[in-house]
């Protein structure tokens, strides 16, 4: 399946990435360590750093 989201993703692309419906849960994985790049007010998660984070959340 293509990805279609693009490498830098607002916050609603986030979640679509992320499989997830509510932001609350997308403001938990920033709390626990996602990255967030911010240029002034403007905030994107990058794709790349976002899926190497979330593998790095197996539990072993």
């Amino acid at each position: 399946m293509k990805n279609e989201l693009p490498r830098f993703m607002n916050y609603g692309q986030a979640l679509k990435f992320f499989n997830i419906g509510s932001y609350n849960t997308l403001y938990k994985f920033i709390e626990m360590g996602l990255p967030v790049v911010k240029v002034g007010t403007l905030k994107r998660i990058d794709q790349q750093v976002a899926e190497e984070w979330f593998e790095k959340q197996t539990i072993k």
